[in-house]
């Protein structure tokens, strides 16, 4: 399979040559059958060090913009995030978002690894947001461990806002590599079963995503936000204070 010759021939070896990235925890990803791994989401490359991490496969979902880019470069995209076990996701919420958590149930129910980023999107600022609840669903109707994960310091690596990695840095007209050793931390797997059939009610789903969010920033030690990352980054986006928004109350999504 093209995603494991990546990731064992390809990929793996310069991640640990060039960042030696410190994995800690690994023993809780069980080595065989289902679990679902919740992480916080720093930077882009979380997507890469975090599989690099684990030697099974974990399926992740990618925004559904990955998969529909025009001309020659949109298909080769496209084809790389199939290839490597990819599934789109419709960000914009409703029916769509469900059918694709839905595609994320069927890996589960085969046995596999899938990971998800319960705040949805990037933190713009390196704080921990408030999880969506779609993660909740799944860890309900799957009934599978949920594995919480902390990637720490990638947001050094690729800061927010960067389209490229901020891998080297200039000193004196000379191109230095920056000694940044991000981590990858897994932590006890969550039981969500004392749940089962309760997955439509919306106060146990809340329940359930922020007891993982609570887990995701003791295993990371980020400071928690109680406002979605969307709405901070629109804030940051139009020169507005996100920590001023939330003294005033206004934290929901526009």
């Amino acid at each position: 399979m093209l995603y494991m010759f990546l990731r064992r021939f390809v990929v793996a070896p310069l991640i640990k040559l060039f960042f030696r990235p410190k994995v800690t925890g690994l023993e809780h990803v069980p080595t065989d059958g289902p679990a679902l791994l919740v992480s916080n989401h720093l930077a882009f490359c979380d997507s890469i060090f975090l599989p690099v991490s684990v030697p099974r496969q974990i399926v992740f979902p990618a925004k559904s913009e990955y998969f529909t880019g025009p001309g020659l470069k949109g298909k080769l995209v496209a084809t790389f995030f199939r290839s490597v076990g990819q599934i789109p996701i419709d960000r914009s919420g409703g029916r769509a978002s469900l059918a694709a958590l839905n595609t994320g149930l069927q890996i589960l129910e085969k046995g596999g690894l899938f990971g998800i980023y319960p705040e949805g999107t990037r933190s713009p600022d390196g704080r921990l947001y408030k999880g969506k609840t779609g993660v909740a669903r799944m860890a309900i109707v799957a009934g599978v461990p949920v594995i919480p994960v902390a990637m720490i310091d990638t947001e050094k690596l690729q800061p927010p806002g960067r389209i490229w990695p901020n891998w080297f840095y200039r000193e004196k007209g000379r191109l230095l590599p920056r000694l940044v050793r991000p981590g990858v931390a897994f932590g006890t797997p969550l039981d969500f079963s004392r749940y089962e059939g309760m997955e439509r009610d919306r106060f146990v789903l809340r329940s359930v995503t922020d007891e993982i969010m609570y887990a995701l920033m003791d295993l990371s030690g980020q400071e928690y936000v109680d406002m979605y990352a969307d709405k901070a980054k629109e804030l940051i986006k139009a020169g507005e204070s996100v920590d001023e928004h939330i003294r005033l109350g206004d934290t929901k999504a526009s």
